[in-house]
């Protein structure tokens, strides 16, 4: 018997922010305007639901698709832990200027405060531009810290100087814990991959101003609750490449996220996951065979496919990255 589902492409929700760019219109070919910030490729998030773009499927929301196919979409352990939500939200996101410092919230605290998720996610670097203050981002302190000290150099002035700064580069992962402080910079294009939350405690705004003149709210309060300030000597994601293999970059509570370069054909067996898989492009172009015919996906491009598809082949027509997702 043929599967009911196939691979399953969503339309991009697009959303311009203040710091956005032309990254995600120019090199990942979204439709989109010229302050664009974000892509949210895949989303449960309420209010912004996402919408099958093709096959027999399109117009359908993932909600429908979950009510409706169950365990066979995101598999029998993710239906029945998260019922009709969607556990995951999968973004593009494109930093024309540098976005807040801001921190999330774990489970515990978004349940508590806004009976949500928390907040745990990661970032992979597609793109990053040289230059001065360009293609970095702040991730954590750069000493030991505690609330007394983190509160006097934010009602200092001097927040910068506690921050931990990053230059980056394509390749680059970064694991982001809830309660881990953190910014991304000016000149960098990185996909994320994160917890079903929109929850955000902004800490620095930069002293920004929207067009009338007023500052974006802050979160002091409940950032300083959140935070972890536990100080770290490294905290890049260090994963070995391997060509024509799967590497494991994080492996989280929430999510599990593997490097896959290849030049030629890789075949997956999922019959040992209990869930949906995501495919993100990084870079190149590949078909995804399964059992009733192929889908092409290429940079900048993202592609969830169904629990129940569990064999598939990757053929690359070039060389090719994908960032491989899943939920144990």
């Amino acid at each position: 018997m043929e599967p009911k589902l196939y691979p399953l492409r969503f339309k991009p929700i697009l959303k311009d922010k203040i710091w956005g760019g032309t990254k995600l219109k120019e090199i990942l070919g979204k439709e989109a305007s010229d302050i664009a910030g974000e892509s949210w490729e895949i989303s449960g998030y309420e209010g912004d639901i996402s919408v099958v773009e093709y096959g027999y499927l399109k117009g359908n929301t993932l909600e429908e698709l979950v009510e409706v196919y169950m365990g066979d979409l995101v598999g029998d352990q993710v239906y029945a832990k998260f019922g009709l939500t969607f556990p995951l939200l999968i973004k593009f996101i494109d930093a024309n200027d540098v976005l807040s410092i801001q921190v999330h919230p774990d489970d515990e605290m978004g349940k508590k405060h806004h009976n949500s998720f928390g907040k745990t996610e990661m970032w992979y670097i597609v793109e990053s531009e040289k230059g001065e203050n360009k293609g970095q981002l702040i991730v954590g302190f750069n000493r030991e810290m505690d609330g007394d000290k983190y509160m006097a150099h934010l009602n200092g002035g001097t927040l910068r100087e506690i921050m931990n700064y990053e230059k980056v580069e394509a390749g680059d992962i970064y694991f982001l814990p809830a309660g881990r402080i953190h910014a991304i910079c000016a000149g960098v294009l990185l996909a994320e991959i994160q917890q079903t939350s929109d929850l955000t405690y902004r800490i620095y705004d930069w002293d920004r101003k929207d067009d009338a003149g007023n500052s974006r709210e802050l979160h002091t309060e409940l950032a300083l609750d959140a935070i972890d300030f536990s100080h770290h000597s490294q905290y890049k994601t260090h994963y070995r490449s391997a060509g024509n293999g799967t590497v494991t970059a994080v492996d989280c509570p929430f999510f599990t996220t593997s490097v896959i370069k290849l030049d030629q054909p890789v075949e997956k067996d999922y019959n040992l996951i209990d869930s949906f898989v995501i495919y993100m492009c990084m870079e190149g172009e590949a078909g995804i065979t399964y059992r009733g015919g192929t889908e092409l996906i290429k940079k900048g491009e993202t592609i969830l496919i169904p629990a129940e598809l569990k064999e598939l082949a990757i053929v690359p027509t070039e060389p090719t990255t994908l960032l491989e997702v899943y939920i144990k």
